[in-house]
């Protein structure tokens, strides 16, 4: 009878902890989701959707001027390199100047392989291409563990997961203009579009639950 009777007061306390510790998980989801509502939250999320737009825009400027051997590939690739000293320059003020270093400087490799895949694509060079790619593979895994070790709130698996979409949706994109099949040139597009602004937003939630302080108003 002791033994029905401990089992039942433990029982009774684990619930009532239980039922105390889900009010308070609920409280913590709501202050979270109203500080990625605050001004200084919305005006993090907007800048940084505005880089990585730029990111996507220019990558897909490229491809289409380097494919085409048109006069305004240079300066198109010197403008998407400048791109990733901006978005490493946006994440100085949160993680110093050496990060914001480091991470510009892979992403200026992540756009140095791509235009070497292109080459090689627009060349018929096979072997080339699965070169790059694995290159490519293994920068998107250092980009993804540089950042994940930056903010525990940006796991490792689902940045690399979503880089490695990032390469799938740009190759099909170089894939689909040498092939000249535009429609799947432009579906790959408009769905590597929309997968890079989602990036851009996991990044935003994760300084802003990593930096609460910072976003408060």
């Amino acid at each position: 009878m002791k033994r029905i009777t401990s089992t039942g007061m433990l029982a009774a306390a684990l619930l009532a902890g239980a039922g105390l510790a889900a009010p308070a998980m609920a409280m913590e989801e709501t202050k979270a989701r109203a500080m990625s509502h605050t001004a200084s939250a919305v005006e993090l999320r907007t800048a940084m959707r505005q880089l990585w737009e730029e990111h996507i825009v220019y990558t897909r400027n490229f491809i289409i001027s380097a494919l085409a051997d048109l006069g305004d590939t240079d300066k198109v690739a010197e403008r998407l390199l400048r791109n990733q000293d901006d978005i490493g320059n946006a994440v100085k003020p949160f993680y110093g100047d050496e990060a914001g270093k480091k991470l510009a400087a892979l992403l200026r490799d992540h756009i140095l392989i791509a235009a070497d895949i292109v080459k090689a694509a627009k060349t018929g060079n096979n072997d080339g291409v699965a070169s790059g790619e694995k290159r490519w593979h293994a920068n998107g895994d250092e980009i993804a563990a540089f950042l994940s070790g930056a903010n525990p709130n940006w796991p490792k698996a689902a940045l690399t997961d979503m880089l490695y979409k990032h390469l799938d949706f740009t190759t099909a994109e170089v894939v689909s203009r040498i092939k000249k099949d535009w429609p799947a040139d432009i579906e790959a597009y408009d769905k590597g579009h929309a997968h890079m602004l989602m990036f851009a937003d996991a990044l935003t939630n994760g300084i802003v639950k990593q930096f609460p302080k910072k976003f408060a108003k």
